[in-house]
Formats: structure tokens, C-alpha cells, sequence
């Protein structure tokens, strides 16, 4: 039996991680099923992002701060005002919603309490994490990306196995596409000067993505390369946030004498970024935490070698294809990079078993599964409510008598 309607909040759509975990859902949602009602709640131009969908899905309006308590409250009335059967909520979140109807939420890491559970940080880091404790255990059902996530879950906050289920993410269907063209070497040489051998991070800027300690590893690994004669132009593009709130970065590559070799980017759209990842020698990644970390992925389609860590959810996700090093460690780091340089051996080896890891993920087959869990969910509180229904009616014509 299918449901009749169900609401999906799309409001943080612009973010990474969280915001390609919804428009790859809601599209694939729009291939896979034209029976149910969708409902997404957010901002019409976002809904824009995700391409053209089927007649029943619906766009609801609602704007402003999506964590602020007037916008909790307008959701819920949105659900309510639709008669919703089921709330999608593809994030973790802290508040409460007394929703009128069952939800499932997507948790994608539990970085926040990690760090939270390091520092403390008195009344209101208490009150967070007791808030998030409610919010998952009144979930009818968790889909975590990993099953890093899904034990990190159950140790943090006793939330029992059978609640949580891990549906992995998989990469946008724009990386799919096969290899750089002649063009597309042309656009990123004219555009970005770009014409010289690179490795290659791509994610957000932020302390947990250990980039000072990966700019410090290029830097030994040019040294080393220096003595085999090899490589000497060789440069490290990051790809990623505005650096303005990272000065650690720029002192970082000043300190290390890097400054001709270490270019920063900023945003590519993710043509140009597809370039990118299919021209790198090397798609390094040495984050310390990651509830999945799908630029790895994303670099496994083209066929380019990974270096990445060996700790939270990358093993997961990368497999047998990459080469792991412990993230702390500098010279393993460049040590890794080194090998991976040069050994063309290896090289083809780790080419062919990206391609094998890559293909393993596929949003058509984790969206099915959230299909899946959506009927279950919606079955179980339909069952419950007319169980309900008849011990009152039961207790009503008992008490006439």
C-alpha cells in the first residue's frame, strides 16, 4: 500500500555533505516513485537545483534560519496543515519538533558531540546532548551513512541497534560521466593556469580536515622528490571553503616555503571540479574524522589514487583501493604520497580498484531501501492507530453497557 504523503525538509540543500545527501535523494526519489505525495519544505529556488520532477512532488515555501524555534514551529504547522503521514528530516538536529506525524532522520556524523564530549562545556553543551538524546530516541527509524556512524550512535547515546539503520551515501550522477575531454583540460589550463602535474584535496576547510598537517606532508614529499629528480613542478591544489577564516593555512604554507606551490581555489563547480579529480595524480584526503567522506569516492570514479586516513568511516567507504595512512603522522603521509608517485605498478592496480569500490555505491539502490523503510514505518504507525482505535471504541460500547 503505498503513502499517501510525505513531507521532506530541503532547507539545508546549499551545504555540502548534508545538501548533496538531499538533492540526490529527492532525485532519485523522482525516478523511483509517482505514486506518493511529496511534500518538500524549504526554498523554491533550491528545489530548482535538483532538476525536474515528477507531479507529485510539491514545493512548500519556508525560509529563514532553519535550527531557529520560529521555524521548527512553521514546519510542524506545514505537517500538520498537509496531514503528512511520515516527516523525513535529512540531518541531525537538537530541538524537539512534537511533529503531528512519525519522522526518520538521516544522521551523516556525530562530529558536534565528539567534540562536545572532549571540551566540556557546562549547562548548555548538557542540554544539547540531552535534547539530540530525545530527538534520536523519538525517531521511528535512523538511517546512518556508515556504520562508523551507527556505533558512534549507539555508544554515545544508548540508542538501541534495531532503530538505527546504515544506508550509505554514494556519489552525484555528474561524476559519472566518464573522462576530461580535450576541452575540459583546455577550460581548467585557460581558466585556472592550471598545466603542471598536481595532487589534489578537495572538501571543506575546517580543523577536523586536517589540512595544515597534509600541506606540511607535500612539503617534505617536494624534498624528497627533489633528490629522485623527479617531479619537480609539481604543485598541491585545495579545492574548497573561502580561506579567510583559516589564517593557520596561509602561515602554514609561508612557514614551509610553499608559497609557488600550494594554490588554493576556492569554489569549482562540479564540471570543473570533475576535471579536476580525473587530471590529479594523486586525490589526497587525510581528514581525522568522517561520518562517510564522499570526496574520496567521487575521486575513485576517475580512477585517480586515493591517499587517505586510516580512523572513523574512510576504511568503510575506500576499502581495498586506497592507501591509508595514520592522519597525525606527517612523514607517513608523505611517505604514502611518495610511493603512490612513483610506483606505476601500483598506480594501475589502485585505477582499477577504484572503479570497483565506486560502482559498490549507488543512490538508486539506498533510496530504495529508504522507500522501503518509509512503508514499514508508516505500516507500524498505521497498525498502531487502529489498534488504538478499536480498544476506545471497545472501552466506549463497554462502558454504554
Amino acid at each position: 500500500m503505498p503513502l499517501v504523503k510525505i513531507a521532506i525538509d530541503i532547507r539545508r540543500m546549499t551545504e555540502f555533505g548534508v545538501g548533496t545527501y538531499i538533492r540526490n535523494v529527492v532525485r532519485t526519489l523522482g525516478r523511483l516513485d509517482h505514486e506518493t505525495t511529496f511534500y518538500l519544505i524549504g526554498s523554491p529556488a533550491k528545489v530548482k537545483e535538483i532538476g525536474p520532477l515528477p507531479p507529485n512532488f510539491h514545493t512548500v515555501p519556508l525560509d529563514g534560519p532553519e535550527r531557529s524555534l520560529k521555524s521548527f514551529r512553521e514546519f510542524r504547522a506545514i505537517v500538520q496543515r498537509l496531514q503528512c503521514d511520515l516527516a523525513h528530516i535529512p540531518s541531525l538536529f537538537s530541538i524537539p519538533r512534537a511533529l503531528p506525524c512519525p519522522y526518520v532522520m538521516t544522521v551523516h556524523d556525530m562530529l558536534d558531540h565528539m567534540s562536545r564530549a572532549r571540551i566540556q562545556t557546562g549547562f548548555w553543551g548538557s542540554m544539547h546532548f540531552q535534547l539530540t538524546k530525545q530527538v534520536l530516541r523519538h525517531a521511528s527509524r535512523i538511517f546512518a551513512v556508515s556504520n562508523f556512524t551507527k556505533i558512534e550512535m549507539e555508544k554515545l547515546f544508548g540508542i538501541p541497534s534495531r532503530q538505527i539503520e546504515v544506508i550509505y551515501n554514494a556519489i552525484d550522477e555528474r561524476f559519472l560521466r566518464g573522462h576530461a575531454s580535450a576541452g575540459d583540460r583546455q577550460l581548467i589550463a585557460e581558466r585556472y593556469q592550471v598545466t603542471y602535474p598536481f595532487l589534489l584535496y578537495a572538501g571543506r576547510i575546517s580543523p577536523h580536515k586536517n589540512v595544515v598537517r597534509m600541506i606540511e606532508a607535500f612539503s617534505a614529499l617536494k624534498t624528497e622528490l627533489e633528490k629522485d629528480d623527479a617531479f619537480p613542478d609539481l604543485k598541491l591544489i585545495i579545492i574548497g571553503d573561502d580561506l579567510s577564516g583559516n589564517p593557520d593555512l596561509r602561515r602554514t604554507v609561508i612557514r614551509s616555503g610553499m608559497q609557488n606551490d600550494v594554490r588554493f581555489l576556492g569554489f569549482v563547480p562540479v564540471e570543473v571540479l570533475r576535471t579536476f579529480y580525473d587530471q590529479a595524480k594523486i586525490f589526497i584526503f587525510p581528514s581525522l574524522y568522517e561520518g562517510f567522506g564522499l570526496p574520496p569516492l567521487e575521486a575513485m570514479a576517475h580512477g585517480t589514487p586515493v591517499v587517505t586516513s586510516n580512523v572513523s568511516s574512510l576504511p568503510e567507504v575506500v576499502g581495498n583501493a586506497a592507501v591509508l595512512v595514520h592522519p597525525e603522522n606527517v612523514f607517513e603521509i608523505m611517505r604514502a604520497l611518495h610511493r603512490v608517485l612513483l610506483d606505476q605498478p601500483l598506480r594501475e592496480k589502485m585505477k582499477e580498484r577504484s572503479y570497483r569500490q565506486a560502482a559498490k555505491f549507488s543512490w538508486e539502490k539506498s533510496v530504495r531501501r529508504i522507500m522501503e523503510a518509509y512503508r514499514e514505518v508508516a505500516s507500524q504507525t498505521r497498525t498502531t492507530t487502529s489498534d488504538t482505535n478499536r480498544r476506545a471504541q471497545k472501552n466506549a460500547t463497554e462502558g454504554v453497557a
